[in-house]
């Protein structure tokens, strides 16, 4: 395991054509595991968008998702759908469980997440039994409490790096084990703002040179790394950004977002996005939205992620 601290400054090859993907669209994202709505409710506080007096609506709920489902699998998607345990109302925002991926020895394998708010963590049990059924090797940093805390919502494929958010949810300390368990280079950003408190609502990939970016998430140091990883970044503002726009899904040319401010909507089209807006309003009660209610399932290191033998850390 190596930590590094380097300048912003860094040249990045560009991603490796990928049979079926076209050039210059991101590889993964095109398989989804997502958890139905069955026990949707806001019981506690753990963001700023939570308010136990403001509950979803069931049905609207359901109708929401349910075209959601159907949105991500006209884009060309497939979705495989877990149960919600009646036990925890957050495991809808099935972005948290953990991250599905091949690692280079070609074993499938699931890095469950280690949960910060203790409301969340009998999530991750299902979310393990749903891996290790269809034949994922579990790995982990930490556990009921014990390790450093890990949320999927902080980590993104990007240009060869495991890009991690840290900070209100997911650890510093976390990133080193990561980067160990999968041999990949995990590149650090501290997040600071309070209702961006996972990387999936400031940050998002649209392929191999673009992405969109809220500098405003990040400390000073952070947003200078993430924006000088990004070739062509759409940056978008604070009030953008907490539109949750950023909190979007991309499969191939098709960006499924909840909302899309003018601005935000003519750059996309104009690199030639379709853009397909989703209703989501009952689940934004909880704090997230597109990305935050999708995991991708086909993250391969060695295509999307460079291989690091024994893994490695860079921070800003």
């Amino acid at each position: 395991m190596t930590l590094v601290q380097e300048p912003p400054q860094r040249a990045i090859e560009q991603v490796r054509d990928t049979a079926g993907v076209l050039e210059g669209e991101l590889a993964w994202g095109r398989s989804y595991a997502v958890v139905s709505p069955d026990h949707f409710r806001v019981d506690y506080v753990i963001n700023p968008f939570m308010d136990p007096a403001d509950q979803p609506e069931p049905e609207r709920t359901r109708e929401q998702w349910h075209a959601m489902l159907a949105a991500l699998r006209d884009a060309g998607a497939r979705v495989d759908v877990l149960r919600q345990r009646p036990d925890s109302p957050d495991m809808v925002y099935a972005m948290n469980l953990g991250i599905a991926l091949t690692l280079a020895d070609g074993r499938e394998a699931f890095l469950a997440s280690h949960m910060r708010y203790a409301e969340r963590r009998s999530e991750t049990t299902s979310a393990a039994s749903w891996a290790t059924s269809r034949g994922r090797v579990l790995l982990g940093v930490g556990r009921d409490g014990v390790g450093p805390h890990l949320e999927a919502g902080d980590l993104f494929a990007w240009r060869g790096d495991l890009v991690a958010g840290f900070g209100p949810r997911t650890e510093e300390a976390a990133l080193a084990p990561v980067a160990a368990a999968l041999d990949v280079r995990v590149r650090g950003l501290r997040i600071v703002h309070p209702a961006m408190y996972h990387l999936d609502l400031a940050f998002c990939p649209l392929d191999d040179r673009r992405a969109m970016v809220c500098p405003a998430a990040f400390d000073d140091a952070s947003a200078a790394a993430l924006l000088d990883l990004v070739p062509e970044p759409l940056v978008l503002t604070e009030e953008e950004a907490l539109t949750f726009c950023a909190n979007a899904v991309v499969v191939g040319r098709t960006v499924l977002m909840p909302a899309c401010p003018p601005r935000v909507r003519d750059q996309l089209e104009s690199w030639g996005f379709r853009v397909v807006l989703l209703d989501l309003s009952e689940l934004h009660k909880g704090g997230g939205s597109v990305r935050c209610l999708t995991n991708p399932t086909d993250l391969v290191v060695g295509r999307d992620l460079d291989v690091v033998p024994g893994g490695e850390v860079v921070l800003p």
